[in-house]
């Protein structure tokens, strides 16, 4: 082992000095295959491997393997192992970044598009309503008016909220407190919700209202995977130097909205920030886009990890200014 090896290993050379590969990595199944395959037929082997979390990394990890036969000494192999996860990481913000570009220009289009006629045909209708004879026709007439105040509705969320952010300093875990209390009226029974809050995250500055629509947006989708059953776990850190798209900052706020739901559908993971995917009858596939349109306001980004037992949205914002430690 270089020195490299056990930094991404989590282990010095000495510790590991007698023990297999493979406990090292949790026994990965991919891991084992790879290593038994270039024993027995001597290929070569290089793809990705993705490595569980550990104590000392707490969360999954990317990283660039490359397997090759060797006859030195007792060693039959070579393991390379090179840790890609950021440069992953910054490859699928930046598809999240167009994704949200190509939606939202879609969207207006549409929007516009669907917005033109409503006006014309509610008041067809209402003009058409003075001219029935009896009351008895206006059921007709006053289903077209609800069902075109319906459409403008949903196109209004379409469209978004309109106009910069009005941004102010906010407490992040007390809007995101707000957001469970407002969560939690709406549901029948009590929701289960984990804290792990970081008590020295500053204040930020932030548009209050747009802030609590994106967190209810996602808490909501949350709990509508969890049904009633599981845990709610929000959690808040601070990150120096990270890059949102091709912008480094020196240090953002990551609000993570956790679930232990049954995750997001494999088919769906590449489109859910694309505006009516849904995975849900009920659901109308606005909620996403809309959350994700709201931080972008705020040069920040939403980025998601799911699989059967654990999704996480990480709400990623810019700390703009030094602020006082007032969070706790």
């Amino acid at each position: 082992m270089n020195p490299a090896a056990e930094n991404i290993l989590c282990i010095s050379q000495k510790r590991a000095y007698g023990r297999s590969l493979l406990r090292l990595v949790d026994d990965e199944p991919e891991m084992r295959d790879v290593l038994s395959r270039v024993m027995e037929t001597g290929d070569h082997y290089a793809n990705e491997i993705r490595l569980g979390p550990t104590e000392v990394h707490a969360y999954e990890r990317i990283v660039d393997c490359r397997v090759s036969p060797i006859a030195t000494d007792d060693a039959c192999v070579l393991v390379e192992i090179t840790d890609v996860t950021r440069r992953s990481q910054i490859s699928r913000e930046n598809a999240l970044l167009i994704q949200h570009g190509a939606g939202r220009q879609m969207v207006r289009q549409l929007a516009h598009e669907i917005k033109n006629p409503l006006g014309g045909i509610r008041g067809a209708a209402q003009l058409l309503e003075r001219q029935l004879p009896t009351d008895e026709f206006n059921e007709y007439t006053d289903v077209v008016i609800s069902e075109t105040d319906r459409l403008a509705t949903l196109v209004d969320t379409l469209l978004g909220p309109g106009g910069p952010p009005n941004k102010q300093p906010v407490n992040v875990h007390e809007l995101l407190e707000y957001v469970v209390r407002l969560v939690e009226a709406e549901h029948e029974k009590p929701l289960k919700v984990r804290r792990e809050y970081d008590p020295g995250l500053p204040m930020i500055d932030l548009d209050r209202d747009q802030m609590i629509q994106a967190f209810l947006n996602l808490v909501r989708n949350a709990c509508a995977a969890l049904d009633g059953q599981g845990t709610l776990t929000l959690r808040s850190r601070a990150a120096t130097n990270y890059t949102i798209g091709d912008i480094r900052h020196r240090v953002i706020a990551s609000i993570e909205i956790e679930d232990d739901g049954p995750g997001i559908p494999r088919d769906l993971q590449d489109s859910v920030f694309y505006p009516l995917v849904t995975s849900r009858p009920e659901g109308t596939g606005l909620g996403l886009p809309a959350a994700q349109e709201l931080i972008s306001r705020h040069d920040g980004l939403i980025e998601f990890d799911s699989r059967p037992g654990r999704t996480v949205f990480y709400v990623r914002i810019p700390i703009k200014q030094t602020g006082v430690n007032t969070n706790g």
